[in-house]
C-alpha cells in the first residue's frame, strides 16, 4: 500500500438515461485525472444513469447488475490509465433496485455499496435502501470506505467506516438546493471528527429542471480543505493524501501537554440512546 497518492474527485454533468454517453465523459475525465497524477477518481452519485426517474419502473430500465457492462468499459479504461474508479450507478439484483457505487481497478470490480439512507428526492423515491454501512474495502492505494449523498448526513456512517479502519471515505453525491450548507461545512466535519480524509464528488447541470449545485471538496484528517470547486463548473479536483496520517488518530497540538484522540477518547458506554428508536412526535 503506498503512503502519499493522488486523488481526483470529479464534477460533472450527467445525461438523464445516456449511459453511453456518460461513460465516454467519464473516460475522458479519467483520462484528465491521471495526467494530473491521480491514482484514484471519483464520480458522482448515479453518473452513469442520472437522478431524477419517476417511477422505479423508469429506473429499473436504465439500471444493470453491479457484474454489468458499465462496470467492464470502466475496467478497461482502468487497465489503460493504471487507475482505481468509484463512479454511480443504478443497480439491479433480481427485482431489487439499489442507488449504489461501483469500486472499479485494473483487475476489474473489487467492490461496491447500495445507499442506505434514502431522502424523498428523485430515483431515492424508488429504490431499495442498503444495508450495510460499516464496509472497509483493501486497495493498493488506501482502505476505502464508500458513502452516497444523504449518507453523509449522518454522523454513524462516517464514524462506522472510521472504526474499521478507513483512511478516506468518499462521498458520490447529487446535492439539491439547500443543501449548500451541508456541503460547505459538514464534509470538513466529517474529515475532522474522524481524523481521515473525506471526499465529496457533486454533479452540476440539470435533469427535468431540476438543479444541481456542484461545491465538491477533499479535506483533510484536520478537516482543512484541500481542493473544492464552484458551484457550477464542470472540473476535476486533484489533491495529495498520506493515508498514514489517517491511521495515527492521536494529533498532538503541544508535544507533552496537549493532544486530541476523537476515536480513543469515546465514551461507548453513554451512547446507547442512539441506537434506540426516535421518539414519537410530541415526546
Amino acid at each position: 500500500m503506498t503512503e502519499e497518492f493522488r486523488v481526483s474527485a470529479v464534477q460533472m454533468d450527467v445525461q438523464l438515461g445516456k449511459k453511453e454517453a456518460n461513460l465516454d465523459r467519464m473516460a475522458g475525465f479519467a483520462r484528465q485525472a491521471a495526467g494530473e497524477g491521480a491514482g484514484l477518481v471519483v464520480f458522482p452519485e448515479c453518473a452513469l444513469t442520472g437522478y431524477c426517474f419517476e417511477s422505479r419502473e423508469e429506473g429499473l430500465e436504465h439500471a444493470e447488475p453491479i457484474k454489468g457492462p458499465a462496470v467492464e468499459f470502466v475496467a478497461d479504461f482502468c487497465r489503460e490509465l493504471g487507475l482505481h474508479v468509484v463512479f454511480g450507478l443504478l443497480e439491479s439484483d433480481g427485482e431489487k433496485l439499489y442507488n449504489a457505487l461501483a469500486l472499479v481497478g485494473p483487475g476489474g470490480l473489487l467492490g461496491s455499496y447500495r445507499k442506505a439512507h434514502l431522502p424523498h428526492l428523485g430515483i431515492d423515491h424508488f429504490v431499495d435502501a442498503g444495508e450495510s454501512l460499516s464496509t472497509v474495502h483493501q486497495t493498493p492505494l488506501c482502505n476505502l470506505g464508500m458513502n452516497i449523498c444523504y449518507d453523509g448526513a449522518f454522523p454513524e456512517s462516517a464514524r462506522l467506516l472510521a472504526l474499521a479502519g478507513a483512511d478516506l471515505v468518499v462521498l458520490p453525491t447529487n446535492w439539491p438546493p439547500g443543501a449548500e450548507e451541508f456541503a460547505t461545512y459538514a464534509i470538513n466535519t466529517r474529515a475532522m471528527e474522524n481524523a481521515m480524509y473525506y471526499l465529496a464528488a457533486d454533479r452540476v447541470g440539470q435533469e427535468r429542471g431540476f438543479r444541481f449545485i456542484g461545491l465538491s471538496r477533499i479535506c483533510d484528517i484536520h478537516g482543512r480543505t484541500l481542493a473544492e470547486a464552484d458551484g457550477e463548473s464542470e472540473t476535476v479536483l486533484t489533491a495529495t493524501i498520506d493515508p498514514s496520517l489517517a491511521r495515527t488518530k492521536r494529533i498532538d497540538r503541544v508535544p507533552g501537554k496537549h493532544w486530541i484522540d476523537r476515536i480513543a477518547d469515546r465514551r461507548p458506554d453513554l451512547y446507547g440512546p442512539l441506537a434506540g428508536e426516535a421518539p414519537a412526535a410530541g415526546e
